[in-house]
């Protein structure tokens, strides 16, 4: 049985294939063998241009055929070095044994030796992973939240000037703007992405427990720690950690899944606020033709878009707090736990992916429904009490606050009548009360 959506075990490869399908050049089983080759070739090119006394020779003519091996790696490629490691069982090592054969055809039997020099495989893994992961959210993760925070910014702008009841508590509070409460999400979505572009890529590059050892012992008058800052920082353009074990220490990773944790938690309360307004009808939904929303009620246009969106955040947020939560720890120098785990790095990425495309989704299907804003904001004059007592605190009319509490928390239907009566027997004067009078469900929106 051949592996497809429809034979898929996860509906990230399965259902959602099609939404998530652009992660796979950096997280799929093909990515990270891609990834790992990647950085053997550029360490062994490393070493040449250091150089080391045997590879100072070393052709930089060559360089560009070394560099093919990752450029055209090809899925046929990955198949040859899984095929090694059935019988190495050691992914790594089936890698290094995979370009020892390119050598040969390139005919650079002399240096073999000089590949995974020094190494133990989690300078291979603790760089090539955090590698992908950087690539992935600079070339689909962040483009897609782009793309979410330019819907939100379209419809601020078009919403700007549309006042609407706001609800606290789930009851009918002081009027805002549908725009601004959009510019809340915009706002929260910003300032978290700053805070997760912050954080480094760390990487751990430093041999079997971190110190170099087996590269000092070969070679004591070179300075080590020079050439792996250079190797990580420059080469591969990410954040060497200093001191490590055999793995490097995960917490800017974690740091990332709780950045991502925390975006992935705005755009749920995204998604349940517009669900709440769809619900109260706020906002009626474009339909596709063809579609059904429910299998026993015809009429029926389910917000499923916003849930959808809402359930993917869920699960990827539990990864992300595993991730953030057990690859910082581990045993002594090393135990294997964090390397079982990372392999799943790529899975809240692509619920995350999902959860987003969802989200965008959802909002191209809204059509602003005013009339039933307008009513709301009819059937809710109550909520101009704030207003009114609060400028009676300015004239230093007495107890202002009750006075308004006593006229609202009553079972009596509150509408614009009732307010200028109750205007009109106020001891203020005039001014004031034609003051009164112009505050309305629709202009008592604040700035």
């Amino acid at each position: 049985m051949s592996l497809t959506p429809l034979m898929a075990i996860s509906p990230v490869d399965g259902r959602y294939h099609n939404a998530t399908a652009s992660l796979a050049p950096y997280f799929s089983e093909y990515a990270l063998i891609k990834y790992r080759v990647q950085v053997e070739i550029e360490y062994f090119i490393a070493l040449c241009q250091h150089p080391l006394p045997q590879l100072a020779s070393f052709d930089a003519i060559k360089f560009d055929s070394l560099r093919s091996i990752y450029k055209q790696f090809t899925e046929a490629d990955a198949q040859s070095i899984k095929d090694i490691e059935k019988v190495t069982n050691h992914d790594v090592k089936a890698v290094e044994y995979f370009i020892k054969q390119k050598f040969d055809v390139l005919g650079l039997q002399d240096h073999k030796e000089f590949i995974h020099f020094g190494l133990t495989s989690q300078d291979i893994n603790n760089t090539a992973i955090p590698y992908s992961f950087k690539a992935a959210l600079k070339d689909v993760y962040y483009p897609a939240i782009n793309d979410l925070l330019t819907i939100l910014k379209g419809y601020a702008e078009e919403w700007k000037a549309v006042p609407m009841l706001a609800h606290t508590h789930g009851q009918p509070a002081s009027p805002t703007r549908l725009g601004k409460e959009l510019e809340v999400f915009i706002e929260r979505i910003e300032n978290q992405l700053d805070l997760a572009k912050a954080v480094p890529y760390s990487a751990k590059f430093g041999g079997a427990t971190g110190n170099f050892n087996a590269h000092y012992v070969a070679y004591p008058a070179i300075n080590w720690t020079n050439f792996g800052n250079r190797f990580v920082n420059e080469i591969l353009g990410l954040k060497r950690s200093q001191y490590t074990t055999q793995i490097e220490h995960y917490d800017n990773f974690a740091a990332h899944c709780d950045a991502l944790k925390r975006i992935n938690n705005i755009i749920m309360d995204l998604d349940r606020d517009m669900w709440s307004y769809i619900s109260m009808n706020y906002f009626k939904q474009k339909i596709k033709a063809g579609e059904v929303g429910s299998s026993a009620m015809p009429h029926k246009v389910n917000p499923i878009d916003f849930e959808n969106s809402e359930g993917n955040v869920g699960l990827a947020n539990a990864l992300f707090e595993h991730l953030a939560a057990k690859l910082p720890v581990s045993r002594l120098q090393r135990d294997l736990t964090d390397s079982t785990v990372l392999r799943n790095i790529g899975v809240p990425v692509a619920h995350t992916l999902i959860a987003i495309k969802s989200t965008i989704r959802g909002l191209n299907k809204l059509l602003l429904n005013q009339a039933a804003i307008q009513q709301d904001l009819e059937d809710n004059w109550a909520v101009v009490a704030e207003a009114i007592q609060t400028i009676l605190r300015r004239e230093n009319f007495p107890n202002p606050y009750e006075a308004l509490k006593d006229l609202t928390r009553t079972n009596q239907k509150i509408n614009a009548n009732s307010i200028a009566e109750f205007v009109n027997h106020l001891a203020v004067s005039d001014s004031v009360k034609a003051e009164l009078k112009q505050i309305t469900p629709w202009n008592y929106t604040g700035v």
